[in-house]
């Protein structure tokens, strides 16, 4: 075993995390906390996973959960390609294994939504199998340690943190060590500020020998951030609102939105278009939301109707309560509108 791997091992049984509530070598809650852990932190899953946990308990009553009630649970998560792919693995799972998670690495990967470190995550948490792992935080880990230049998201500088993750990795306490590569990335080697002295392997990585911590890994390459433009239709009947079910795929896929237009002259054409009346209507303050790849500029027009139209018949079309449908799947930006259209109830 490498000295590296011994070291790190050492450290995480003294200083690593040992009450996360995924910690319990069950296949099915690692698969679900290493897919919410995709770039989002743990303190913000953790209370994502509890309420998730306590109504999905198994894969069984995931896969015969409705793509709504999952989405709901995944409601402000973000990155919701993440649940419905999550929900698509249980059903696969419930219909080609038996609802038992597959044991087999190459049968793993099959499922929707499941990577190479993903994969092997499961396998060496759940049932100690020599696998190694590379997720955002093991790659900064990696690339300090042994002084591996560029941007992880290249192919080239991928491949070689991948070797470099196959060659450290132990012939035993996988689970342990994979464990260790994790907390390191999460409360030691961080980011910005990482704490070199606490380090169980300063001595030898290459980052804090050359002084270049803060180099290492070298960022993603700057592009200018696009920006885009939504109006917000609010049609809304004493404290009802009508809401519309997103087509499945896409960033906001499958959850529930207001009528959305690219702008207000679109917004007014739809609105005439369908024969609504108004009693009166209002501007709220535009806000923007921010993706990973582009900012979306949003101004909410709220219209209050004399009488609800004969839309709410057509398929993906509901009126809810704004309070039920604070409750429904919908995206963060659209629950702070519903929670601002809360402040503001009608007489």
């Amino acid at each position: 075993m490498s000295s590296f791997a011994q070291q790190l091992i050492r450290w995480q049984k003294q200083h690593g995390r040992h009450d996360l509530p995924w910690q319990a070598q069950d296949a099915y809650r690692v698969w679900l906390s290493e897919i919410m852990l995709q770039q989002t932190q743990v303190a913000t899953v953790i209370p994502y996973y509890q309420r998730f946990v306590a109504s999905f308990p198994d894969i069984a009553s995931l896969a015969a959960a409705t793509e709504d009630q999952v989405l709901a649970h995944w409601s402000g998560l973000g990155y919701y390609a993440r649940g419905r792919n999550l929900h698509k693995a249980a059903q696969i799972i419930v219909e080609k294994h038996r609802g038992e998670f597959p044991r087999a690495f190459e049968q793993i990967i099959e499922l929707p939504g499941i990577g190479r470190s993903t994969a092997a995550a499961v396998c060496a948490l759940a049932w100690h199998e020599r696998r190694a792992i590379l997720d955002g935080n093991v790659k900064r880990v990696l690339a300090r340690y042994c002084g591996i230049e560029g941007w992880a998201g290249e192919k080239k500088v991928e491949e070689k943190l991948w070797q470099q993750a196959e060659a450290l990795l132990p012939s035993q306490d996988v689970a342990t060590y994979t464990q260790a590569l994790m907390d390191m990335g999460s409360s030691v080697c961080t980011r910005s500020r990482p704490k070199c002295a606490l380090c169980p392997v300063q001595a030898d990585c290459v980052a804090l020998r050359t002084e270049r911590i803060a180099e290492l890994p070298s960022p993603r390459p700057r592009k200018a951030v696009p920006e885009r433009y939504a109006v917000f239709l609010l049609l809304m009947h004493g404290n009802d609102i009508l809401l519309e079910k997103r087509p499945g795929s896409g960033i906001w896929g499958g959850l529930w939105c207001p009528p959305q237009f690219e702008d207000e002259g679109a917004a007014r054409d739809w609105f005439v278009r369908n024969g609504m009346e108004a009693n009166e209507g209002d501007r709220l303050d535009t806000f923007t939301h921010t993706f990973t790849h582009f900012k979306l500029h949003i101004t909410p027009l709220r219209i209050r109707l004399e009488r609800k139209p004969l839309r709410v018949e057509q398929a993906g079309s509901v009126w809810l309560d704004v309070e039920e449908a604070l409750g429904a799947a919908i995206p963060t930006p659209v629950r702070k509108i519903l929670e601002q259209l809360q402040t503001v109830r009608p007489e």
